[in-house]
Protein backbone atom coordinates (compact mmCIF):
# COMPACT_ATOMS: atom_id res chain seq x y z
CA UNK A 1 0.00 0.00 0.00
CA UNK A 2 2.79 2.44 0.91
CA UNK A 3 4.53 1.67 -2.40
CA UNK A 4 1.35 2.50 -4.32
CA UNK A 5 0.97 5.81 -2.50
CA UNK A 6 4.63 6.66 -3.15
CA UNK A 7 4.31 5.71 -6.83
CA UNK A 8 1.15 7.82 -7.17
CA UNK A 9 2.80 10.79 -5.46
CA UNK A 10 5.82 10.53 -7.75
CA UNK A 11 3.59 10.26 -10.82
CA UNK A 12 1.59 13.32 -9.79
CA UNK A 13 4.79 15.25 -9.09
CA UNK A 14 6.22 14.38 -12.52
CA UNK A 15 2.92 15.19 -14.20
CA UNK A 16 2.68 18.60 -12.51
CA UNK A 17 6.32 19.39 -13.28
CA UNK A 18 5.74 18.73 -16.96
CA UNK A 19 2.25 20.24 -17.12
CA UNK A 20 1.82 23.19 -19.42
CA UNK A 21 0.83 26.44 -17.79
CA UNK A 22 -0.13 30.03 -18.44
CA UNK A 23 1.14 32.94 -16.41
CA UNK A 24 -1.25 35.68 -15.32
CA UNK A 25 0.77 38.88 -15.12
CA UNK A 26 0.56 42.47 -13.89
CA UNK A 27 2.95 45.39 -13.85
CA UNK A 28 5.77 45.67 -11.37
CA UNK A 29 4.08 48.63 -9.64
CA UNK A 30 0.94 46.63 -8.85
CA UNK A 31 0.57 45.22 -5.35
CA UNK A 32 1.29 41.50 -5.24
CA UNK A 33 -2.18 40.02 -4.89
CA UNK A 34 -3.00 36.46 -3.89
CA UNK A 35 -5.82 35.80 -6.31
CA UNK A 36 -7.72 32.56 -6.30
CA UNK A 37 -9.32 31.11 -9.43
CA UNK A 38 -12.74 32.61 -8.69
CA UNK A 39 -11.30 36.10 -8.20
CA UNK A 40 -9.33 35.75 -11.42
CA UNK A 41 -12.43 34.55 -13.25
CA UNK A 42 -14.37 37.55 -11.93
CA UNK A 43 -11.70 39.94 -13.20
CA UNK A 44 -11.73 38.48 -16.71
CA UNK A 45 -15.55 38.30 -16.80
CA UNK A 46 -15.63 41.95 -15.66
CA UNK A 47 -17.47 41.15 -12.44
CA UNK A 48 -14.63 42.52 -10.31
CA UNK A 49 -13.46 46.00 -11.28
CA UNK A 50 -11.04 47.35 -8.64
CA UNK A 51 -7.71 45.94 -7.45
CA UNK A 52 -6.23 46.20 -3.92
CA UNK A 53 -4.67 49.56 -4.82
CA UNK A 54 -8.04 51.07 -5.69
CA UNK A 55 -7.10 51.05 -9.40
CA UNK A 56 -9.47 49.64 -11.98
CA UNK A 57 -8.58 46.26 -13.42
CA UNK A 58 -7.90 46.30 -17.15
CA UNK A 59 -8.10 42.66 -18.25
CA UNK A 60 -6.49 41.79 -21.57
CA UNK A 61 -7.17 39.06 -24.08
CA UNK A 62 -5.46 37.78 -27.17
CA UNK A 63 -7.48 37.36 -30.39
CA UNK A 64 -10.23 34.68 -30.20
CA UNK A 65 -8.44 32.30 -32.59
CA UNK A 66 -5.12 32.47 -30.70
CA UNK A 67 -4.36 29.04 -29.15
CA UNK A 68 -3.25 30.72 -25.93
CA UNK A 69 -6.58 32.52 -25.58
CA UNK A 70 -8.47 29.30 -26.26
CA UNK A 71 -6.44 27.55 -23.56
CA UNK A 72 -6.93 30.45 -21.11
CA UNK A 73 -10.68 30.71 -21.71
CA UNK A 74 -11.30 27.00 -21.43
CA UNK A 75 -8.96 26.53 -18.45
CA UNK A 76 -10.12 29.47 -16.34
CA UNK A 77 -13.63 30.22 -17.58
CA UNK A 78 -14.50 26.70 -18.75
CA UNK A 79 -15.82 28.08 -22.06
CA UNK A 80 -14.25 28.58 -25.50
CA UNK A 81 -13.98 32.15 -26.82
CA UNK A 82 -16.76 31.72 -29.40
CA UNK A 83 -19.24 30.75 -26.67
CA UNK A 84 -18.11 33.68 -24.52
CA UNK A 85 -19.08 35.98 -27.38
CA UNK A 86 -22.76 35.64 -26.41
CA UNK A 87 -21.89 36.50 -22.80
CA UNK A 88 -20.03 39.64 -23.94
CA UNK A 89 -22.88 40.70 -26.23
CA UNK A 90 -25.23 40.59 -23.24
CA UNK A 91 -22.75 42.39 -20.98
CA UNK A 92 -22.19 45.09 -23.57
CA UNK A 93 -25.90 45.93 -23.51
CA UNK A 94 -25.59 46.23 -19.72
CA UNK A 95 -22.78 48.77 -20.13
CA UNK A 96 -19.88 46.37 -19.45
CA UNK A 97 -17.19 46.12 -22.10
CA UNK A 98 -15.21 42.92 -22.68
CA UNK A 99 -11.47 42.75 -21.99
CA UNK A 100 -9.26 44.63 -24.44
CA UNK A 101 -7.90 42.42 -27.21
CA UNK A 102 -4.22 42.77 -28.09
CA UNK A 103 -2.54 41.16 -31.10
CA UNK A 104 0.35 39.35 -29.40
CA UNK A 105 1.98 38.33 -26.15
CA UNK A 106 4.56 41.06 -26.70
CA UNK A 107 1.74 43.61 -26.92
CA UNK A 108 0.31 42.19 -23.67
CA UNK A 109 3.72 42.48 -22.00
CA UNK A 110 4.16 46.09 -23.11
CA UNK A 111 0.65 47.13 -22.10
CA UNK A 112 0.83 45.42 -18.71
CA UNK A 113 4.27 46.88 -18.00
CA UNK A 114 3.15 50.45 -18.66
CA UNK A 115 -0.54 50.55 -17.65
CA UNK A 116 -1.69 50.60 -14.02
CA UNK A 117 -4.34 47.94 -13.37
CA UNK A 118 -3.58 45.94 -16.50
CA UNK A 119 -3.71 42.16 -16.16
CA UNK A 120 -3.03 39.63 -18.89
CA UNK A 121 -1.66 36.19 -19.61
CA UNK A 122 1.39 34.86 -21.41
CA UNK A 123 3.40 31.69 -21.82
CA UNK A 124 6.25 31.17 -19.32
CA UNK A 125 8.82 31.31 -22.13
CA UNK A 126 7.88 34.96 -22.79
CA UNK A 127 8.16 36.14 -19.18
CA UNK A 128 10.68 38.94 -18.64
CA UNK A 129 11.61 41.50 -15.99
CA UNK A 130 9.02 44.08 -17.12
CA UNK A 131 6.15 42.29 -15.34
CA UNK A 132 5.38 40.15 -12.30
CA UNK A 133 3.53 36.84 -12.13
CA UNK A 134 0.32 36.84 -10.12
CA UNK A 135 -0.85 33.31 -10.84
CA UNK A 136 0.58 30.19 -12.48
CA UNK A 137 -2.40 28.60 -14.18
CA UNK A 138 -1.85 24.93 -15.06
CA UNK A 139 -3.67 23.83 -18.19
CA UNK A 140 -4.28 20.57 -20.00
CA UNK A 141 -3.58 22.28 -23.32
CA UNK A 142 -0.21 21.49 -24.99
CA UNK A 143 1.29 24.98 -24.93
CA UNK A 144 5.00 24.26 -24.63
CA UNK A 145 5.09 23.67 -28.38
CA UNK A 146 4.18 27.35 -28.83
CA UNK A 147 7.47 28.43 -27.24
CA UNK A 148 10.53 28.98 -29.39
Amino acid sequence: MAKRILALALALNVASASADELLVITGLDEPKANLNRKQLENIFLRKSFINNNGVGWIPLNLPPDNPLRVAFSETLLKLPPHILEAYWNEQYFNGISPPHVLASEEAVLRFVATTPGAIGYILPCHLDKRVQVLVNLPTAFPLKKLCP
